[in-house]
């Protein structure tokens, strides 16, 4: 069922690795998901900043170097596209858990990132005021150290056993109020709280659609509508012609 962009007045996005596939991203679930080769726990925990915060960025570290090539693909633009096309008294939110960037690199404007971004670095001291910097050095040799406070810097991003940080939760929570359209694309919908995200949507009494390329664990009956495959071919088909 074709989506006509013009209907809706509140319009929420939510996206995830699978989004960025197509850019040259490794997912982090699935088949060749990052998770197979790395464990979560010893990886990617915030524990690991105290105890082998090498670790964490022989994980996250070369995500930087891939993006100082990786570029924004159909889906980034069709999305950006969207947004510009939209009129004055239409709300578009795009939430994604994606920490490249690429949403805004392809001219999407109102980006929540759930998860941060992997192109900052920033203190893991949260007393120390070092303000979070711009970085491409992927630190997978050396454990970078603050400048401020000689503690561990991290990238700019939640890991696992972090909650979201309370800027971005209250500004999802915001968008999803009165929401008449949500769409979830190239994410599982397993990780909280972003999966709690349709619930909150369909409550509003918004159209809820999932894109992703094969269904959820356990599919979510607050989708009322599903559609398999990927994203860069599912969508412009999916959109009004006027996209």
């Amino acid at each position: 069922m074709k989506i006509d962009i013009s209907l809706y007045k509140k319009i929420v996005i939510l996206t995830g690795a699978g989004v960025s596939a197509a850019s040259g991203i490794r997912t982090y679930r699935g088949k060749d998901g990052v998770w197979n080769e790395y464990d979560v726990e010893e990886y990617g925990h915030v524990d690991r900043l105290t105890d082998k915060p090498e670790k964490i960025w022989q994980l996250f570290g070369p995500l930087r170097t891939q993006l100082l090539t990786a570029q924004p693909n159909n889906t980034h633009k069709l999305l950006a596209k969207i947004e510009k096309l939209l009129l004055p008294l239409q709300q578009f939110t795009l939430i994604t858990q994606n920490v490249d960037g690429l949403h805004q690199r392809s001219g999407s404007t109102n980006v929540i990132e759930l998860h941060g971004t992997i192109e900052q670095t920033c203190c893991s001291n949260q007393n120390c005021d070092l303000s979070p910097f711009a970085d491409t050095n992927p630190h997978t040799d050396v454990v970078p150290h603050c400048p401020k406070c000689n503690a561990v810097l991290r990238p700019n991003i939640v890991l696992f056993g972090e909650q979201i940080p309370p800027q971005q939760s209250w500004h999802s929570k915001r968008a999803l109020r009165d929401c008449d359209l949500f769409i979830s694309i190239g994410t599982s919908g397993t990780v909280a709280p972003a999966s709690n995200f349709v619930r909150a949507a369909r409550y509003e009494g918004a159209r809820t659609v999932y894109v992703n390329l094969e269904p959820m664990p356990n599919p979510n009956p607050e989708f009322e509508e599903t559609y398999y495959g990927e994203a860069e071919v599912l969508l412009p088909d999916l959109f009004d012609s006027q996209i």
